[in-house]
């Protein structure tokens, strides 16, 4: 399936990707989709023959949970109702906590990475199985960029990946951005990723623009696509043809004219003679991994050059790829994943084998993402509060996770700020009226209950 030069659909640029030349296709938010009711914008790419496919952010396949079926359900009308040939997620984990480690759950509002061991894997695997089985359409998964290491780890991103490929058939969706990203942080070599990764399963590429701060990479989305980034790119085309390249940008938008360049510029790359020539012949079936140096071996046996650390106790492996494998890793995997997340919302210490100055960057760039997308979602809280928002909400979700969506957490900030008091009487009113919009009839909990009483008073 040739999909061609694409850019991310959103609404502060519809009006601009109707009118830029060249686009082939676009990519949409699942989660911001709504499948009765899609945005005119969306509606008239359509009809031009413009093809849309819907990328989601929130089903965390890569977590200890099975793949939440609601969630899956909903992926799949969004693809029926785009006429998608394909939807795309990310091998990450967004929540962890609940039924599996007995303790609440969290959510981190971000993609998190997966480690990259045999068993990780083991779940990973399963959960794409079952949602491959879930969707109307083939799926494909992305790499994403990461600020931190898994101690311990037993494989490269590009093994982890081939593994995965061939253990589910599943395509892949290459973040070119994501492989610089990881370059800076994880000194991880794009090159070696690429050479070890099996290119004939990739479905398309994303490119996206981000800036380096204090020696970290952060991959905003929110700035030009810079000469770091295209140079991946070039060298995954040098390897393989993608069937589709798409341009990312979710802040900061530029003028029209300047998304033009950029698609300009990501178009010279992927017609680019040089590339085409340096290309090599059809790729081997397990592209440069040497799978049986790296699988592992019987129940409890690892091959050689592979550590053997694992996230529990080391009580003997099922077989790869039996009915229990993955299920007898779960809970490992989501002690591990839980005890990571609450160090970065919760406050709770920091788990061993991790690098903390590493794990501070993230638990601060977690809390700023918050700020800026309950923001978004809660534009009359800025301008109830002010420039005292943002430390506001700073303070606030330092050590509170996200119990639910951002909506949740924008109305959960209000009930902080209600129950401790402090603004002046116009701002309680106003926002006491904007929690009273929202709440509707949710059971209060205990600051619920002192809102009651503070709006009662008002």
């Amino acid at each position: 399936m040739e999909l061609g030069i694409g850019i991310g659909w959103r609404p502060e640029i519809a009006d601009a990707v109707e009118r830029l030349p060249g686009i082939d296709w676009v990519e949409a938010v699942a989660e911001n989709l709504c499948p009765g009711h899609l945005p005119e914008s969306l509606v008239r790419l359509r009809e031009r023959g413009v093809t849309v496919v819907p990328h989601g952010v929130s089903l965390g396949l890569g977590g200890a949970d099975r793949p939440d079926a609601a969630r899956l359900a909903e992926l799949a009308a969004r693809a029926e109702a785009l006429a998608a040939p394909l939807v795309t997620e990310h091998i990450a984990f967004v929540r962890a906590g609940g039924e599996l480690t007995a303790s609440a759950p969290l959510e981190a509002g971000h993609l998190l990475p997966v480690p990259r061991t045999w068993d990780a894997l083991e779940v990973l695997c399963e959960n794409v199985r079952i949602a491959q089985d879930a969707l109307p359409v083939p799926l494909a998964l992305e790499n994403i960029a990461a600020l931190v290491n898994w101690p311990d780890e037993e494989m490269t991103e590009g093994q982890f990946l081939a593994e995965l490929v061939e253990r589910t058939g599943v395509r892949l969706l290459i973040d070119v951005a994501n492989l610089h990203t990881n370059r800076v942080n994880r000194g991880e070599d794009p090159a070696k990723a690429l050479a070890e990764l099996p290119v004939e399963a990739i479905a398309y590429v994303h490119v996206a623009g981000g800036v380096e701060r204090d020696g970290v990479w952060h991959d905003t989305h929110a700035h030009p696509v810079g000469p770091e980034v295209l140079g991946v790119l070039a060298e995954l085309v040098s390897r393989v043809s993608p069937p589709g390249v798409l341009l990312e940008r979710d802040d900061a938008f530029p003028p029209e004219a300047e998304l033009a360049a950029e698609l300009a510029a990501v178009r010279a790359v992927v017609d680019s003679p040089d590339a085409t020539a340096a290309r090599p012949g059809p790729p081997s079936a397990h592209a440069g991994v040497d799978a049986a140096a790296t699988r592992p071996g019987p129940a409890g046996v690892d091959a050689p050059g592979i550590a053997t650390a694992r996230l529990g106790p080391a009580t003997g492996r099922a077989a790869v790829g039996s009915p229990s494998a993955a299920t007898d890793r779960r809970v490992p995997l989501a002690l591990a994943q839980t005890s990571l997340l609450s160090a970065l919302t919760a406050g709770t210490p920091m788990p061993p084998g991790f690098d903390p100055g590493r794990l501070r960057v993230q638990a601060r760039a977690l809390v700023a993402k918050r700020a800026d997308v309950v923001a978004k979602v809660a534009p009359e809280l800025p301008g109830i509060l002010g420039e005292g928002y943002r430390p506001a909400f700073l303070a606030y979700a330092g050590s509170r996770p996200q119990r639910g969506g951002y909506r949740r957490d924008a109305l959960d900030f209000v009930e902080h700020l209600l129950a401790r008091g402090g603004h002046d009487a116009e701002v309680r009113r106003q926002l006491t009226r904007w929690w009273k919009q929202r709440a509707g009839g949710r059971p209060p909990g205990r600051a619920a209950r002192l809102l009651r009483g503070l709006t009662r008073a008002a």
